[in-house]
């Protein structure tokens, strides 16, 4: 009996310590944070009572956002592929909420065409922007943002921060004419277990999720047909994700400590096709 309840005993404490960041006190920056995925996450925070800092390049939308959610959300115009900027943002983010413990890359750029085009082969350029800006700026934020969380108080199991990006199920099933988008998302599961071993010496922990097709204003434009078509693709639940659903990914990444290093598919079990 006596060591049943010390087994017991144990095991809350376990519990307990592994549970130490709640949404409530998250003083999270979120990219691509005034629409879609980013915006889900910066509704989920506010709502559980943390406080956010919005980058993105789209003045007009933040002011509209930044009415919706209030006084606890703030706003930088940010270019994430500039890594300047992306420091001075995130020094603002940091002396405005005092700090900042969560890091939620959402911002990104489709990408789409052939390598080989019917009138040309596809410009560098062109490739190089969706690495500039999905692969090279989540990594931009990413190394800001530890630099800053590894000056925060430790909690019980050591941990002073999280980063959580954003990837693609065409990480792993590119199609036809995702080339480029594949490629960046591609990138960012590739460097999230290295830069999460490395960050074990500052108690910050990387994530990925990989969504699926979901109900992004990009497919909340497109046609009804296509939207059902898109939804019916997916196993189950047959239907496009919602992004709230992809800020409750995020929530849990965050409460649970123990998620450290991986890639997370919330895709409803779909596995793309070549075209």
């Amino acid at each position: 009996m006596i060591a049943c309840v010390t087994l017991c005993n144990q095991s809350m404490l376990l519990s307990i310590k592994g549970k130490s960041m709640k949404t409530n006190n998250v003083k999270a920056i979120i990219t691509g944070g005034v629409s879609g995925l980013g915006l889900a996450c910066a509704r989920k925070i506010i709502a559980d009572g943390g406080e956010v800092f919005l980058f993105d390049i789209n003045q007009e939308a933040a002011d509209a956002v930044l009415t919706e959610l209030g006084s606890r959300a703030h706003f930088a115009k940010t270019d994430v592929s500039n890594e300047k900027n992306v420091e001075e943002s995130c020094q603002q983010a940091a002396d405005t909420m005092d700090g900042i413990n969560v890091a939620i890359n959402c911002a990104g750029v489709l990408s789409a065409g052939r390598v080989l085009g019917r009138e040309a082969p596809m410009a560098t350029d062109y490739f190089s922007k969706a690495i500039m800006i999905n692969l090279i700026g989540s990594f931009n934020i990413s190394k800001t943002a530890a630099n800053i969380m590894q000056n925060n108080e430790a909690d019980a199991d050591g941990q002073r921060g999280v980063i959580i990006n954003t990837a693609s199920i065409a990480a792993y099933e590119g199609q036809i004419g995702q080339a480029a988008y594949s490629a960046s998302k591609a990138g960012i599961i590739g460097m999230t277990l290295p830069m999460a071993r490395e960050f074990t010496r500052i108690g910050v922990r990387v994530m990925t999720i990989a969504p699926g097709v979901f109900m992004t204003p990009m497919v909340s434009g497109m046609p009804e047909n296509v939207k059902e078509a898109l939804g019916s693709a997916v196993p189950f639940p047959s239907r496009l994700g919602y992004p709230a659903e992809f800020a409750d990914t995020m929530a849990h990444i965050v409460e649970n400590t123990y998620l450290n290093g991986s890639v997370i598919r919330l895709d409803g079990a779909i596995r793309l096709q070549a075209k």
